[in-house]
């Protein structure tokens, strides 16, 4: 049993073999999750979006990093911070902003919200507002694979918290006894809604918790994509091969409160600007610029392009059916 903490940027991006449209392609998720999110965040305000929503902005690199090593027909199991993990596995944007709008053509039939978006077509099997309940469900859907002969893999995300409850020691025990498909993959973004991690942790590391289940464990750093792909790749390709499950903690940071109720009276401004100038998104930005494989101007038309796109699936969605009502029960009742 060994842990690792991967920080060397330049040996990664050497041992990652992805090539240069592959990065750009990543680079493009991880500006249409940001504008996604930030559109979302804009028309909450304006009251064109109803309920609430959980915000993964500053964690894109987790997401995508994560789904750049799975194949199309590979299944992730989300939360209810999970509209990058959507994205990253393939997601069209105008189809989720139609289920923000809650309109028959969006993911749900408008039925899920921001919450519970679903593309089973894509391998996503859906977000969960419930605390580490995707975990159990992972666990089934490795199973499934297993007792199916499949070569699939299913990526488990969930957050710090999640490492916490007992679905998460359930799931791992069980995943590790049966030695199913299954990465797990815990995005530390450093709060359960307001609890730090140092206090709600006795260890350093959450990915310490692998060895009660005798499976691999890696911590990397969440917000650089290569080092996130890096581990996920070792993992997925692991339990493809019938090795069994691995946890990985990606060290990530949200940007914004817990939910839309959040008044973050947890933690501090200079906090919160400390973690913004390891931006992911810029981050990759630089390092590729560094590597010359693009100018930053390329860069900056990707960046707009990413914008353009989100700003034209509101268009796409605001002109779209609202569901009929005397459909209201249909779902409800299995």
């Amino acid at each position: 049993m060994s842990y690792q903490t991967v920080t060397d940027e330049s040996e990664q991006i050497v041992a990652s073999g992805l090539t240069p449209e592959q990065l750009f392609a990543a680079l493009r998720q991880m500006h249409l999750i940001r504008a996604f999110e930030e559109k979302a965040e804009a028309l909450y305000a304006l009251g064109k979006i109803h309920g609430t929503m959980h915000l993964s902005i500053g964690q894109e690199a987790s997401a995508v990093g994560a789904c750049l090593a799975l194949r199309p027909d590979d299944y992730i199991l989300s939360t209810h911070r999970g509209h990058g993990h959507c994205i990253a596995k393939g997601a069209e944007p105008q189809l989720m902003m139609a289920e923000f709008f809650g309109k028959e053509v969006g993911y749900c039939r408008g039925r899920g919200g921001s919450m519970h978006i679903a593309d089973v077509a894509g391998g996503n099997l859906g977000a969960n507002g419930i605390v580490a309940g995707g975990l159990p469900l992972s666990t089934g859907v490795g199973l499934s694979i297993k007792m199916q002969q499949l070569d699939r893999v299913c990526l488990a995300f969930f957050g710090d918290g999640a490492a916490n409850e007992g679905a998460f020691h359930e799931s791992l025990n069980l995943a590790a006894i049966w030695e199913l498909p299954v990465v797990y993959i815990c995005e530390n973004n450093q709060y359960a809604m307001s609890m730090p991690v140092t206090a709600a942790f006795p260890i350093s590391q959450i990915a310490q918790r692998a060895a009660a289940y005798n499976m691999p464990g890696m911590t990397v750093d969440g917000n650089d994509l290569l080092a996130v792909y890096g581990a996920v790749k070792t993992a997925v390709l692991r339990a493809r091969s019938g090795g069994g499950p691995s946890l990985i903690e990606a060290v990530t940071y949200r940007w914004r409160g817990h939910s839309k109720s959040d008044r973050q009276r947890y933690r501090t401004r200079d906090e919160v600007k400390e973690w913004q100038a390891r931006d992911p998104i810029i981050r990759l930005e630089n390092l590729l610029v560094a590597a010359a494989l693009f100018t930053a101007e390329q860069l900056t038309d990707l960046g707009m392009a990413a914008r353009q796109t989100i700003d034209e699936s509101v268009t796409f969605a605001e002109a779209q059916a609202d569901p009929d009502p005397a459909t209201i029960l249909e779902g409800v009742y299995a």
